[in-house]
């Protein structure tokens, strides 16, 4: 390669790396400029308004009132500063206690996690406010309903359910006081009817389920039926069966809401094909329903007045044993 050419190349080489440096200082400032104007990603969060964090520590509230409530019910413990007889006992004693199998206050938990979780995730005033309406007065509604079951029908009042009752009534107390201003009155007035009829209808079906209209086996309990339940049950006496069996079920249905009474044997707790409860293998029952008493075994449905005469238990109208 000739000297000449190799001059050549270094000062083209030369040129281009000023070409460059010219053409970053002259894009620098442009850099600096749009890094001073753009925002910062990582700033502070605008602080949360009032009634959110009102709606989120009623909640949290709420959730510990009716976990303590539901976690006492399934251990069958009893409630603080509530001694037998007391209202609180009478009340959580009571059939409007449970609901669907599980304790109420169990879904008045659920109803207060909901509302934490809508305080908590809905930024939107708007939307936070109709979702957090259309839970919680339907709540309200079903406890003042039940507050009037234990006032007006068990003549008794629970401190913890009151409690409850006053925390939703703070919670919609919030929710009307900041109303969105950017809904207009047709718009929030039409949501609260909706809600409110969301309401009415778990009132309405809270009262069918609760007077055994909707199960039998949830409403008042027939006080001779009662009686006799309890007295098979003190006697020794036992009644065998399996869930799947049909006639088990019709034998239940006999005793109504008292069926729960009854000194009943469950023969199949692992299903129909699943191992039996040895208690009635080594009974020897091989057919469902089987009843015990006094020594004598009967296969088959047997009507309560067939119960009471093996059991010797006085028939309707008599006084009841100790009672006469």
């Amino acid at each position: 390669m000739s000297r000449k050419t190799s001059q050549r190349k270094h000062k083209a080489a030369r040129s281009r790396a000023r070409a460059e440096q010219a053409a970053e200082a002259s894009a620098a400032p442009g850099k600096h400029a749009h890094a001073a104007t753009t925002p910062a990603r990582h700033g502070p969060r605008p602080a949360w308004p009032w009634s959110r964090q009102a709606l989120l520590g009623l909640s949290v509230l709420g959730m510990v009132l009716a976990g303590y409530l539901a976690l006492t019910s399934w251990q069958g413990s009893v409630l603080a500063y509530c001694g037998p007889g007391s209202g609180c006992d009478i009340v959580q004693s009571s059939r409007w206690a449970t609901l669907l199998g599980a304790p109420t206050a169990f879904w008045g938990f659920l109803t207060y996690l909901a509302l934490a979780g809508v305080a908590l995730r809905l930024r939107n005033p708007g939307r936070r406010w109709r979702w957090a309406t259309l839970v919680a007065v339907p709540a309200l509604l079903f406890s003042l309903y039940l507050t009037g079951i234990s006032l007006g029908v068990l003549h008794a009042s629970c401190k913890y359910c009151l409690g409850s009752l006053g925390l939703l009534v703070a919670i919609v107390a919030v929710l009307a006081i900041d109303r969105p201003q950017h809904l207009t009155v047709r718009a929030w007035s039409s949501w609260l009817v909706q809600a409110a009829a969301v309401g009415a209808v778990l009132v309405v079906a809270g009262q069918l389920y609760f007077s055994g209209t909707i199960d039998s086996g949830v409403g008042p309990e027939d006080p001779y039926l009662r009686g006799l339940a309890e007295h098979l049950k003190e006697s020794g006496a036992l009644f065998y069966g399996a869930y799947w069996c049909p006639h088990c079920a019709d034998q239940k249905a006999m005793f109504g809401a008292a069926a729960k009474r009854l000194p009943y044997v469950e023969c199949a707790p692992n299903g129909p094909q699943g191992a039996a409860n040895p208690v009635c293998i080594a009974a020897g029952v091989d057919s469902f329903p089987t009843w015990v008493i006094e020594g004598e075994r009967s296969s088959g449905e047997l009507t309560p007045a067939v119960l009471a005469q093996r059991s010797h238990y006085p028939p309707p109208g008599s006084p009841a044993p100790g009672k006469g």
